[in-house]
């Protein structure tokens, strides 16, 4: 079994920064995609950001310029740079790690999820 948990979220002005982390543990081999998500009250869950073992990012338009993705291997970790925070960008962040366990079986794994709310 592996657990995600996330860590970073919480109250912001607007035009303020916030760095999420993300961190798996349990049963991994290795960790393929990791990605962002968020979901606003009424709204689906979209994709805010992802990154490949090559390190190739991508991101939605929405963010793209503010945000900035990463990742440490040795951690598996994933970390969302947050910069020049909008109201539109409150939401639940959730985090995914696509993870191959020692099965070689992949699978992917999502966080439990962080609020951020960008106000004034």
């Amino acid at each position: 079994q592996v657990q995600l948990v996330e860590s970073g979220g919480g109250l912001v002005q607007p035009g303020g920064s916030l760095r999420l982390s993300c961190t798996a543990s349990g049963a991994i081999f290795s960790v393929h995609s990791m990605g962002w998500y968020r979901q606003a009250p009424g709204k689906q869950r979209e994709l805010v950001a992802d990154i490949n073992r090559g390190r190739d990012r991508k991101y939605a338009d929405a963010v793209s310029g503010r945000f900035t993705i990463s990742r440490d291997d040795a951690k598996n970790t994933v970390y969302l740079q947050m910069n020049s925070l909008k109201p539109e960008d409150t939401a639940v962040y959730f985090c995914k790690q696509e993870v191959a366990d020692y099965g070689m079986v992949l699978n992917d794994y999502w966080g439990q999820g962080t609020q951020v709310t960008v106000s004034s």
